[in-house]
């Protein structure tokens, strides 16, 4: 079908550089719409963060949950949850809290080098589906708590957990996006060592496979992963992983392909999705100007793909191309983030990708 309506998209600006890059990334998902004669956006502001504990005495209020239920998708800014007052330090993060809830299975992670970047690697082109509600992060694996506890002051246990039912749909995720791209995934396990754990991950990743007969697959260890990376980053297209080995590879990945200034991200189940750029809050570089939008930019851009696939919206799809090619457009021209090896200002890089996006 699609939409005869804009859709109504949720913004929580976050903690540090969050208000400076989320609000830019509105701006050219306005302009992408706009690009691609599409309706536009219904935006709702949230509260989320340092601001809403001050405010709400909650880092993710139940209002705002209560309002993202009745959202078609969000945006959400980086947060410093490490910096909050106790007892909020100690509880689930805002992004956390928000997956957990929404049974956010899926963060899609893309890295690709850009024309006129600085990437060590700008050959690389690949994307890292991260199973994201259980697996070696201990706070996606307890109804309530962290998933971490100490039975002394010397002693710290934190839970593991794989089912195969998270890893069959982490894997089908990974094979579907596979077969819209160049046809092949890897596996990164640790199976020779944790052989029930990270074995049943592997296990039942190929029992997928066997699914998917057009996709190559191959599998590496997560200790040898990083090196064909490093080595080899264009050879590589889907990679599937569990948590915390996804969040590592595509942190890696992120620098490979440029900076983790331009690493985005989506976090999604199979009828929600919020985007949110791979990277923190960067305090020190907060209220200055400096911070490089475009992961944030690209993630917007991930969501209103999303978008256009779950609601068959052609519009929206096309806003997502003329978003990302307009921003790679202005790195293409000279204007850039110091990261990348430029002098632009967050403002400065944002007129010239909503340049490029407009005359697209």
């Amino acid at each position: 079908m699609t939409l005869d309506r804009g859709y109504r998209l949720g913004v929580m600006l976050g903690d540090g550089i969050g208000p400076e890059i989320v609000p830019v990334s509105v701006r050219v998902v306005d302009a992408a719409l706009a690009a691609a004669g599409a309706a536009p956006v219904e935006w709702q502001e949230l509260p989320l963060g340092a601001s809403a504990i001050d405010e709400h005495g909650s880092a993710v209020p139940p209002a705002t949950m209560d309002a993202l239920a009745g959202l078609d998708g969000w945006l959400l800014g980086p947060h410093d949850s490490a910096a909050y007052p106790e007892p909020f330090r100690s509880q689930l993060n805002p992004s956390g809290a928000i997956r957990k809830h929404f049974d956010l299975y899926a963060n899609i992670r893309p890295a690709r080098g850009f024309e006129g970047g600085t990437a060590i690697a700008p050959a690389t082109d690949l994307v890292i589906a991260r199973e994201n509600t259980e697996g070696f992060y201990a706070d996606r694996n307890t109804y309530a708590g962290t998933g971490e506890f100490m039975p002394t002051a010397d002693v710290a246990i934190c839970h593991g957990v794989f089912t195969r039912r998270a890893v069959e749909r982490i894997a089908r995720t990974a094979f579907e996006l596979a077969r819209r791209r160049r046809n092949k995934v890897t596996i990164v396990h640790k199976a020779n060592v944790l052989q029930l754990s990270s074995g049943l991950f592997k296990r039942v990743c190929l029992e997928v496979a066997e699914r998917y007969p057009d996709v190559e697959v191959d599998d590496f260890h997560i200790d040898a992963m990083p090196v064909h990376l490093l080595r080899r980053a264009a050879d590589f297209d889907v990679v599937v992983a569990e948590n915390m080995f996804g969040d590592i590879l595509s942190d890696l990945a992120g620098e490979l392909a440029g900076s983790l200034g331009i690493a985005p991200s989506i976090n999604a189940s199979d009828d929600r999705c919020m985007a949110q750029a791979s990277h923190g809050s960067a305090p020190d570089i907060a209220g200055r100007g400096l911070a490089n939008p475009i992961a944030m930019m690209l993630s917007a851009g991930m969501l209103l793909d999303w978008l256009g696939r779950r609601h068959d919206d052609a519009w929206a799809a096309d806003a997502a191309v003329r978003l990302e090619a307009g921003v790679r457009a202005a790195v293409r021209g000279g204007v850039a983030t110091r990261d990348l090896g430029g002098r632009a200002s967050t403002g400065e890089f944002t007129d010239a990708a909503v340049r490029s996006i407009a005359g697209s």
